[in-house]
């Protein structure tokens, strides 16, 4: 005997007559009503390739979840991309829009009491967003990864958005042309999807398998591909099930997944961003886990498996034909907790038990990896008494430690003209400060500056701290991110321009070398360094929790 639809569930007359009547108006049947409601939620959008092809996949979807004796609804969602939607609010939108779409999605999936939802995962803060959201709700709910971008060439070599990231910072700095730039841009994309790299977008797309939340060897996947329509398909028919079964995301989203889910994001040297969204999605599921705690426990045991573009020389199509996140899975299994659940109603281990790794020179085996230290490391001190977060590649020539006089910016763009005076020189410490979720509000851009210190030949020379926010795909020069607590509150508030500045990667330090008292002075004449806003930016900066609670929005 199946069990009541809460869709259907002491619904009460007034509300089934008006749904009746609207439902009718639609062309759905009585026949239909009675199925299961599931929610498609949407990102589209033609601002950005991330969300062009969704609408398509969308249409797919429904056909899929409506064979499986489902009744699909579609709905939208605010639709952030990092290279669009940062123009404005300071670059404030981007990480702010991750909170919104969690809130859209309530809004609409749990104002009209849906029984379950499906969501087309894509750009970088649509998918810790739909995660969250899954946590909040608590309603069957699979994540459905929607695919990178296929890469174009340029002169004969590969090239890609981060190649453009890259060169646009190049550009910036007098390194390139404008003129060898555009060339760049005209082929470095090549269809729709996210970056093809291990940015922040792949790296929630793998991260989503390792909690359990999306169908086993789906991630990643090139977008339109074969692979993703055949997913499609088979997502339709298992959200009907998991709303028989009343599979929900906090039997999924336990301490032991977001276990699993760190020890994949060490072990493919993915994007910072996971460390804060992973922890959003625990307190929006109200598991009590510390993830950043997470990433400190396992930084000395989980090797670095895999190099991908930005961290490696590996191409995101290589690390997909050798089996992905679920290869990477299989070749961490004896650290895994295995009895973790996932949507397929099987556990991680039994999905594992038979998969094999196609290429052990992409995705590496414990015994012969490409690194035993942390890709991701959590440093702490007096410039940074909560967290701030060290992103290392495969290979890596860049001095793990740095001793240099603090010289101080408050934007990315006043940190480039500052470069391009000549005010920044070998041995200093750039500091991007008063970019922090309340100061801009919403963390604002510091990827651009590092890009452009590359282009000036400075990576290495010059290391860089900021509370500001960095694309996954930034991988360059000694960089201290996400400072916590920010500059409005914490002591980078009050770092001055000479003051030293010491960064001990192997003894996970980042400290400013002014004593107490000094800051204490300094403290009774601290500067604000909120930046004004109306609307919806103004409602995160005054909500918002601090980074190393996950930056979400407190009651």
């Amino acid at each position: 005997m199946k069990r009541e639809l809460r869709s259907n569930f002491a619904i009460g007359s007034l509300r089934w007559a008006t749904r009746r009547t609207m439902w009718r108006a639609l062309g759905i049947t009585d026949e239909e009503m009675a199925r299961p409601k599931i929610a498609i939620v949407n990102s589209s959008s033609n601002l950005a390739v991330c969300f062009s092809h969704l609408d398509e996949i969308a249409k797919k979807m429904r056909e899929a979840i409506h064979a499986a004796g489902g009744l699909a609804f579609e709905v939208r969602t605010v639709a952030p991309s990092d290279f669009i939607t940062v123009v404005g609010g300071h670059g404030g939108y981007i990480q702010s829009a991750r909170d919104l779409i969690v809130n859209d999605i309530e809004v609409q999936v749990e104002g009209a009491y849906f029984d379950g939802m499906i969501c087309l995962a894509s750009c970088d803060k649509t998918v810790p967003g739909q995660i969250m959201a899954a946590g909040r709700l608590n309603i069957p709910t699979l994540i459905l990864a929607c695919g990178y971008q296929p890469a174009g060439k340029y002169r004969g070599q590969h090239i890609d958005i981060e190649d453009i990231f890259v060169q646009a910072g190049h550009h910036a700095t007098g390194k390139i042309t404008l003129e060898e730039l555009t060339e760049m841009t005209e082929v470095a994309i090549q269809g729709p999807g996210v970056c093809p790299g291990m940015g922040t977008a792949n790296s929630t797309h793998i991260m989503t398998e390792a909690l359990g939340l999306a169908l086993p060897g789906s991630t990643p996947v090139l977008a339109n591909s074969r692979k993703m329509w055949d997913t499609v398909r088979k997502a339709g028919e298992r959200i009907v099930q998991m709303v028989w079964d009343d599979v929900k995301p906090r039997d999924i989203l336990t301490p032991e997944a977001f276990a699993n889910a760190t020890m994949l994001m060490l072990s493919g040297s993915c994007s910072i961003n996971t460390v804060k969204h992973l922890q959003a999605i625990a307190a929006e599921a109200e598991c009590d886990v510390d993830v950043y705690a997470l990433f400190e426990k396992y930084a000395d045991k989980i090797p670095l498996l895999t190099g991908v573009r930005p961290n490696g020389e590996h191409t995101i199509e290589e690390f997909e034909a050798a089996g992905g996140a679920q290869g990477m899975l299989k070749q961490l299994e004896r650290f895994l907790f295995k009895d973790a659940k996932t949507v397929t109603g099987q556990t991680l281990g039994e999905i594992l038990k038979d998969v094999k790794v196609a290429d052990e020179e992409i995705i590496r085996p414990v015994d012969r990896a490409l690194a035993y230290r942390p890709s991701i490391v959590l440093v702490k001190g007096t410039l940074a008494p909560d967290y701030g977060i060290i992103k290392l590649a495969v290979t890596d020539d860049r001095p793990m430690k740095f001793i240099g006089n603090a010289i101080i910016y408050h934007s990315m763009q006043e940190g480039i003209e500052g470069l391009k005076k000549g005010e920044i020189k070998p041995g200093m410490v750039a500091v991007l400060r008063g970019l922090g979720p309340k100061g801009t509000p919403g963390m604002g851009q510091a990827s651009g500056f590092i890009f452009a210190l590359d282009g000036a030949g400075l990576t290495g020379k010059v290391a860089v701290v900021t509370d500001g926010l960095l694309s996954g795909l930034v991988n360059k020069t000694l960089l201290v991110g996400e400072i916590s607590p920010e500059a409005e509150y914490g002591v980078l508030g009050l770092v001055e321009n000479g003051d030293l500045i010491t960064i001990d990667v192997e003894n996970r330090v980042v400290n400013l070398d002014v004593s107490d008292d000094v800051l204490a002075e300094r403290n009774t004449r601290r500067q604000s360094f909120l930046k004004k806003e109306r609307g919806w930016l103004s409602i995160y900066q005054r909500c918002v929790s601090p980074l190393n609670k996950g930056a979400v929005l407190l009651e």
